[in-house]
């Protein structure tokens, strides 16, 4: 059951489109991914479906109802995380859970949600003594404490290192399988390969394309990757004339092709023709990083 759906979205800012006809379902249950480049129209998409933006044109619904003209009701249902929210330095953990469970007429425990979230030791700590990846769970536990079904994590793991990047990735998952449906919104192709069950690439303020990870890779012009250092140079002539071929790149003596298995059996026959040692070769499925770019520039 479709528990989000956005049809047909316009949304423009001084004559200038910033939304373009998108279109989407979120199902129940589901991580569901927005990914694009910075500028994309990702976050005003995701503004109009938590009522904080009123749409020039299109239709959406928040499990049936409108988020602009229905907002309270909205509010009971859907929890988010804003891309720059922000809390009052020397407001405690405690009292910011508390705060927030106020607004709600049914809010969720935030003492067990606190430690669910690792903020069990962080109580009485102030916003502003917090890390990156701590300040995030508390985000989260902000979005989670009214008991939505459905929750809205708006660029969440930007700034954060690594380590705090995957324990984030984590505690999404686990908030999936809570029963809470997840929009995503984010511009890491690994992030959105590792949580997404179906993504929508939002390319200029449209839908490049949606699909799950694999599916968008599947589509990618060159869904498989190899990269060798050659022994000797190889003439660009016949590089290029490799069957199912979709890019050459070079770059510090090594050689990168995007093509198809049929590529690969190519390039080692071409190779064994010239007597070339193929030093450090690699064959690799494409990434979602990979598919983005051949979708943006087919779409450019």
């Amino acid at each position: 059951m479709s528990v989000i759906e956005v049809t047909d979205l316009r949304k423009s800012y001084g004559g200038r489109s910033v939304v373009d006809g998108v279109s989407f379902t979120v199902d129940e249950g589901e991580i569901f991914g927005i990914l694009g480049p910075n500028g994309a129209g990702k976050t005003t998409t995701v503004e109009c479906v938590e009522g904080l933006r009123v749409p020039d044109a299109g239709r959406v619904r928040v499990t049936g109802l409108d988020p602009v003209a229905e907002h309270d009701k909205v509010a009971h249902v859907l929890g988010a995380q804003l891309q720059e929210g922000r809390l009052q330095e020397k407001l405690t953990v405690r009292e910011a859970l508390q705060l927030y469970a106020s607004f709600h007429p049914h809010p969720a425990d935030w003492r067990p949600l606190a430690e669910r979230l690792g903020l069990a030791d962080r109580l009485d700590a102030r916003f502003g003594k917090l890390s990156g990846g701590q300040k995030q769970r508390l985000f989260i536990a902000l979005a989670l404490v009214g008991n939505p079904r459905i929750v809205v994590l708006d660029e969440l793991t930007t700034g954060l290192d690594p380590r705090a990047r995957r324990d984030t990735w984590q505690l999404i998952e686990e908030v999936r399988d809570s029963g809470v449906t997840v929009l995503l919104v984010t511009h890491f192709m690994e992030e959105a390969q590792r949580l997404c069950d179906r993504i929508a690439v939002i390319d200029k303020g449209r839908v490049a394309a949606l699909d799950t990870p694999a599916g968008l890779i599947r589509r990618s012009a060159g869904a498989t990757v190899i990269t060798f250092t050659p022994s000797a140079p190889l003439d660009e002539g016949e590089l290029s004339a490799l069957p199912a071929l979709a890019s050459v790149r070079h770059r510090d003596g090594r050689v990168t092709l995007a093509g198809s298995d049929e590529t690969v059996n190519a390039v080692i026959t071409l190779l064994a023709r010239h007597r070339i040692t193929a030093h450090q070769l690699r064959v690799s499925d494409a990434t979602l990083d990979d598919a983005f770019l051949d979708l943006t520039e087919t779409t450019s």
